[in-house]
């Protein structure tokens, strides 16, 4: 056996022998005088490489999930991995993706640069600062926060907001549980004025949001000032603009809008930008990013985070319809063991070959299908290989997707990179070829929020309606008074069921969903409905990822996954 096999993900991207980035741009038509470089392996690519008439031409694929384990089912390493089959069919592709970050890195569930011989390098620097995005967003979130406390402390310009409808939040890119709610303003009157504040994760701040749907510099600056702050004491609404604020953000974000350039371990050229969570944002990498993809080669292979009822589902009403982008394929990613789990396997049972509980657990698979069936697409569903599936569970999955008219496809791009995913590649541009698939959203945004809700739990989730708590109610009048009625809906729930309830897994039946309150990404520009108790701030677990990283002397890191 291949000894290779059994080196960790940084022991395969170190040995990577990576082209210079001014190489990797040249083969996708980008002069070296349009390259930002930092270093000789990343650079930032300007605006005006989007052009319009081709991103109209070219090929957008979406890759996204069943309802995920905890560890996740390989969306990254199969984009990736994809990309690695479609160049080495003949086909000029490339990934855009988000941005790790750096908090999950450190705590449990390690990077995002996708895994095995499918990779984006240079991975510890995409895992760690890369080219300082997040730092930017955070800078920005941060002094709209201060500019806040700021004028609540002024007397001469004082706008009369009241403290306690204060939504806006700080922010910064780690996992600490001790920010989640804080008191800020102690010592005095020279401090400020004491309130109850805390920390979400960088993240999930409505800048990282903003950033993703932004279509131009002008666009960005516009948003920013329409971000929604809270109430004056006379029930005013107060944005950013009203203070202010939306040049000094926009101009800590003058780099960051710009799209990264980098490599995946075949030298294939990826593009990452952006990275909001997908089960309290949209999940997707920033419109700039993809239509800027669309513009240098004919197939763009982007992801949606977590399963098809979340970042596939806001991908496509959202985003979609936000940026005028027709996705022509779409790849639904399973594994074996994630079909266990919904057959009931626990997680240390999750190796062990049983055909009966992947039998039971294919109805997640099944769902998921005809979810996308929904939306105009006709998935592939890419089997991500692991080494403990059996031949009999595959075949059983191939045969089952075949009998709902979806091909799938085993995709060993971890193990063998583009070597392994050259099937999924063809049956992608087969299906491509086909003309069958015709995108259309599965709602309109001209219909009410409580409407849209709605349609996607009971289309979505399968669910049997939608209760609202009192304080949701209050929320939808809200929503109203402020004129947001016309925007889409980014639900909020776990990403660990099509319900409400993480402990419903499979295809579960006969349930309702509760909205428990909302929040008004008014910049961002969609309406989030609170499902269950969301976190915006992770902690730490028991044992974080970081006590097993190391650093020698030369700067070499190990560990680092």
């Amino acid at each position: 056996m291949n000894e290779s096999k059994f080196l960790s993900d940084i022991e395969i991207a170190q040995k990577a022998r990576m082209l210079h980035i001014k190489e990797i741009a040249g083969r996708i038509g980008i002069p070296e005088d349009d390259l930002e470089m930092y270093g000789k392996y990343k650079a930032k690519l300007p605006l005006t490489l989007i052009d319009s008439e081709k991103v109209a031409k070219s090929n957008l694929v979406l890759v996204t999930a069943i309802t995920p384990t905890p560890a996740g089912e390989g969306k990254t390493t199969t984009s990736i991995g994809l990309v690695e089959g479609l160049n080495k069919i003949g086909k000029k592709a490339m990934a855009v993706l988000r941005e790790p970050s750096l908090g999950p890195v450190f705590g449990m569930k390690g990077g995002a640069a996708g895994g095995g011989y499918s990779q984006v390098v240079p991975m510890e620097d995409i895992n760690l600062h890369f080219t300082g995005d997040f730092s930017a967003i955070e800078k920005a979130n941060n002094l709209l926060a201060a500019l806040i406390d700021n004028n609540l402390q002024s007397k001469s310009r004082n706008l009369g907001l009241d403290p306690r409808t204060i939504v806006w939040k700080r922010v910064m890119d780690m996992n600490d549980r001790a920010l989640r709610n804080i008191v800020i303003g102690l010592g005095g009157t020279a401090n400020g004025i004491p309130r109850e504040d805390g920390f979400n994760i960088t993240a999930a701040s409505e800048v990282m949001a903003i950033l993703c749907m932004a279509q131009s510099f002008e666009d960005l600056k516009s948003k920013l000032g329409n971000i929604f702050i809270g109430f004056t004491f006379d029930k005013k609404a107060i944005y950013a603009r009203d203070l202010n604020a939306e040049n000094g953000m926009a101009i800590l974000l003058k780099d960051a809008i710009k799209p990264n350039l980098v490599q995946t371990l075949e030298n294939n050229p990826c593009i990452i930008h952006g990275g909001p969570f997908a089960n309290i944002a949209q999940g997707t990498n920033t419109i700039i990013a993809t239509k800027m993809g669309l513009s240098l080669v004919d197939y763009v292979v982007t992801e949606a985070g977590f399963g098809a009822d979340l970042g596939a589902e806001k991908f496509l009403n959202i985003k979609c319809v936000s940026a005028d982008l027709k996705p022509k394929a779409l790849v639904l990613v399973a594994t074996i063991r994630a079909l266990r789990h919904h057959g009931g396997a626990k997680a240390d049972e999750y190796n062990t070959t049983s055909l009966d509980r992947v039998t039971k657990g294919f109805e997640n698979l099944a769902k998921h299908i005809e979810n996308c069936k929904k939306f105009g697409l006709n998935p592939v569903v890419a089997i991500n290989a692991f080494p403990t599936d059996s031949d009999e569970e595959v075949e059983f999955v191939i045969k089952s997707c075949a009998a709902l008219g979806v091909q799938a496809v085993p995709s060993k791009g971890f193990a063998l990179g583009g070597n392994g995913t050259q099937e999924l590649a063809e049956a992608v541009v087969k299906e491509i070829e086909t003309g069958n698939n015709h995108f259309r959203p599965l709602y309109s945004w001209e219909l009410n929020v409580k409407t849209k809700i709605e349609i996607i739990a009971e289309e979505i989730y399968g669910a049997d309606g939608v209760d609202f708590t009192s304080e949701a109610m209050a929320g939808l009048k809200t929503i109203e008074q402020l004129g947001l009625n016309h925007l889409p809906v980014c639900m909020a729930k776990t990403q660990k069921s099509f319900s409400d309830n993480e402990k419903l897994i499979g295809r579960p039946r006969g349930f309702r969903i509760v909205i428990r309150e909302f929040e008004f990404a008014a910049g961002a520009g969609f309406v989030i409905p609170i499902l269950g108790s969301m976190m915006r701030m992770p902690g730490l677990p028991a044992v974080p990822a970081s006590e097993g990283m190391h650093i020698d002397n030369d700067g070499k890191i190990s560990g680092l996954s």
